[in-house]
């Protein structure tokens, strides 16, 4: 691929002549109806929104795309100008070229477009943090390859029905490879709809307290360009593609082209689910980017101090809210929490494709103790609206910091059961006759009694020496 195989005159030509250009609107406009709606649904997190966008605008550009390039590949045929045109000074590799970078052009200034808006509505309303470049980048890298795809079918197979069946056939592909996505079958990562591990899907969870890696992007978007090259360079070993040494140089672009795809998918093929959540591929990952990202915490004036990571700020309100009635229970008993600090949630691989999210260690930690808290949206799962999140908050974060706080978190006695059903002024029906009549007495207390008995047998109970009679 030379200079004067790809003209700049002839490129400037093909521009102004390409029909891709009025495929814009309508692209455009299925981009704006399939991503952006749906990755503006997100909450306003970098990285939920830029990942989802990676994985949707694949299917939006690749099928119009491919469509559009395998007509203009098959323009001469068509036209019946083959003839005519092998007589020309320019090989037909130079022209192919050239109609395959315009047509290209075109689609790249519609997705930087489009990708455009969306990052400017995301910078605008998110709360911390900036653009997430790798997943635009693979976005845009898959672009060359879908065009140089489209266009080699429609070289091998000139015909008016070639642009419509491969459009058609390219989003049947894409929407069925995505069942051969797993992690016992890690090639499969290096597809560009791949954002992060497939079975998490789009997680609140990740590339915000640690970085986003880098590792998987570079891996496809390494196999975009060695497939991009593999197919242009096939189109110049044609007969007639030009002289000699042109087929020779194009020999070498297929053989780099198909050797870089190559190495990139063994590169995919060992990536791995990595601790926070995103695939670390050995060859490429850099330790620096284990290191936590560095921020100051936004933090609610409760009876104790509630803080989110800034990313999160929106959840403040109702966190707070939700924890509020059990943080002024607990409040300045011995052992209680000095702070309610939001934590980095870890991922765990299992067998047949399973995963556990969970916090890295104790929940309660420090001297003096801090309460380390997940919210629900760290964890799998489609977005709560907020009185969910609020009842869920409740339910978890707070059952879980008062079974902390009294020692029931392995194994609760009766008399732990019955005190956190009071703390946290829960249904006793669950509980049995004994255990609940002495939650409700506890609960009947005056706060300030209940808190002052509290004071002074919390010690008691964690150790497991308080009995249901000493409750009465």
């Amino acid at each position: 691929m030379t200079i004067a195989a790809l003209s700049m005159p002839l490129l400037r030509l093909e521009l102004r002549r390409n029909p891709t250009r009025w495929m814009l609107p309508p692209i455009a406009a299925v981009f704006w109806f399939i991503s952006f709606r749906a990755s503006t649904a997100y909450p306003p997190l970098w990285n939920v929104r830029a990942m989802s966008m990676q994985t949707s605008v694949v299917t939006v550009f690749a099928p119009a795309l491919v469509g559009a390039a395998a007509w203009m590949a098959s323009r001469e045929a068509r036209r019946g100008m083959t003839d005519l045109v092998a007589c020309t000074a320019r090989p037909r590799w130079g022209r192919q070229l050239a109609v395959w970078a315009a047509t290209t052009g075109w689609a790249l200034a519609a997705y930087l477009g489009c990708v455009g808006v969306l990052y400017a509505v995301i910078a605008r309303q998110a709360a911390w943090g900036g653009p997430l470049w790798w997943p635009a980048v693979v976005g845009a890298a898959s672009l060359p390859a879908f065009a140089a795809l489209g266009f080699a079918a429609g070289v091998l197979r000139p015909s008016r029905f070639t642009a419509p069946l491969v459009a058609i056939a390219a989003f049947l592909v894409l929407e069925t490879s995505v069942q051969l996505i797993h992690w016992d079958q890690p090639y499969w990562q290096v597809s560009p709809l791949v954002a992060g591990p497939w079975e998490i899907g789009t997680d609140q969870g990740v590339a915000t307290f640690y970085r986003y890696l880098p590792d998987l992007p570079i891996a496809q978007v390494t196999f975009l360009a060695g497939l991009t090259a593999a197919l242009l360079g096939g189109l110049g070993l044609t007969a007639g593609a030009g002289g000699r040494w042109l087929r020779r140089s194009a020999a070498a672009v297929t053989v780099a082209g198909l050797l870089a795809a190559g190495v990139a998918t063994g590169w995919a093929g060992t990536g791995r689910l990595d601790p926070h959540g995103m695939i670390a591929i050995p060859a490429l990952h850099d330790p620096a980017d284990d290191r936590p990202i560095g921020y100051a915490p936004v933090c609610r004036d409760t009876a104790i101090p509630v803080c989110l990571h800034p990313a999160y700020a929106g959840y403040l309100p109702a966190v707070a809210d939700a924890l509020e009635p059990v943080l002024r229970e607990v409040a300045g008993l011995p052992g209680a929490p000095v702070r309610i600090s939001q934590a980095a949630a870890t991922y765990r691989s299992g067998p047949a494709n399973e995963f556990g999210v969970g916090l890295a260690g104790p929940a309660m930690t420090g001297t003096p103790p801090v309460f380390q808290l997940l919210l629900p949206s760290q964890l799998p799962g489609p977005i709560r609206p907020r009185d969910d999140l609020v009842s869920t908050i409740r339910t978890d974060a707070g059952r879980d910091l008062v079974a902390v706080l009294v020692g029931a978190d392995r194994d609760p006695s009766p008399a732990q059961q019955a005190v956190m059903a009071a703390i946290l002024h829960t249904s006793t029906a669950r509980l049995d006759p004994d255990t609940a009549v002495a939650a409700q007495r506890l609960t009947a207390l005056p706060a300030a009694a209940r808190h002052t008995w509290l004071a002074q047998h919390l010690a008691a109970l964690r150790a497991d020496r308080l009995t249901l009679e000493q409750l009465r």
